[in-house]
């Protein structure tokens, strides 16, 4: 299905024609597009390299979409990292179920670790593991350092050990932007959400944690507790659906953060700002190219472009 309107094209797993490879292409050599999502498409890598092309090219384009395996070799990470090199405005990159491994990450890093403009990157189910992790706390810069991102999806990567999420926990406590996290459906445990608790509260800005499916018990929600309910935190949002938590302790700390939310609005208001926050999209398994997704900004300013599949 096509999707298209003024500044934005959306193709959902269909296998790209000749004449919308050009249509695409065209688009982004005249700076005419900022949404481009081919998300679950089937194109020959002659036809993605031409895709790059386009995306080196464009000026204007704020967020692409592959989400779904269309960047599903090493040649095809290759040409992306030569096109997120030469691009300068992507905001948002979605990569969500790419069997990208560690080294497809390898290849990514430093296009993305040094793109100008990039803030939100989504690598949910990519197959990564310890060493992706280590250079993805590379774009989580800490406090004083270069900008880094704002917001992180790490979604269903099994692979990475306590090791990796630990070094991951640390770079989280310490980022200066770092706002949303989603790690939902990775097997952390207990042991590693303790570790996670002791980031968000060394956390001057994350407001947004995921772990929902993570295999977390009481022993968890009720650190996470005991955070909310004595120490100030800029946690706005904590999702621990799908985990054998206690619905009662789930909705005392839910209680606890929506009135921190509310005296949190109030002071905004006050100074004339507020900040949405992004609306959790469904769980979307990347062998299911044809299922529906709607995917809200996160709230973080107008860096961020809304994206609907359906």
């Amino acid at each position: 299905m096509v999707v298209s309107f003024e500044s934005s094209k959306q193709i959902t797993g269909e296998a790209l024609s000749g004449a919308e490879i050009r249509d695409i292409c065209d688009s982004l050599k005249e700076n005419s597009v900022r949404l481009l999502s081919v998300r679950g498409c089937q194109l020959s890598d002659r036809d993605f390299g031409r895709v790059c092309r386009g995306v080196s090219e464009s000026r204007s384009l704020a967020q692409l979409n592959l989400n779904l395996g269309v960047v599903s070799s090493g040649g095809r990470a290759e040409q992306l990292a030569e096109a997120l090199t030469a691009n300068r405005s992507i905001q948002t990159l979605f990569l969500h179920g790419s069997p990208l491994l560690d080294a497809g990450l390898v290849t990514l890093n430093t296009a993305l670790s040094t793109h100008p403009s990039l803030v939100s990157l989504d690598l949910g189910d990519c197959m990564l593991g310890d060493e992706a992790i280590q250079l993805i706390c590379g774009m989580l810069p800490p406090d004083g350092a270069k900008s880094g991102l704002k917001e992180l999806t790490l979604s269903a990567n099994p692979a990475i050990t306590t090791k990796g999420w630990a070094r991951l926990a640390i770079a989280v406590a310490h980022s200066s932007q770092l706002r949303v996290l989603n790690l939902d459906y990775n097997p952390l445990g207990d042991q590693i959400a303790g570790m996670l608790a002791v980031a968000v509260a060394s956390s001057r800005t994350l407001e947004v944690l995921d772990l929902e499916g993570t295999g977390l018990t009481n022993q968890s929600a009720q650190i996470f507790l005991d955070m909310v309910e004595n120490y100030p935190t800029c946690l706005r949002v904590l999702v621990l659906a799908e985990n054998a938590i206690s619905p009662e302790l789930q909705q005392q700390i839910s209680d606890l953060l929506s009135e921190g939310e509310e005296d949190e609005d109030r002071d905004t208001e006050a100074h004339g700002s507020s900040v949405t926050m992004r609306e959790k999209p469904a769980w979307l398994p990347h062998s299911n190219p044809n299922s529906q997704m709607v995917l809200m900004s996160s709230g973080l300013g107008e860096s961020f472009l809304g994206e609907t599949d359906l």
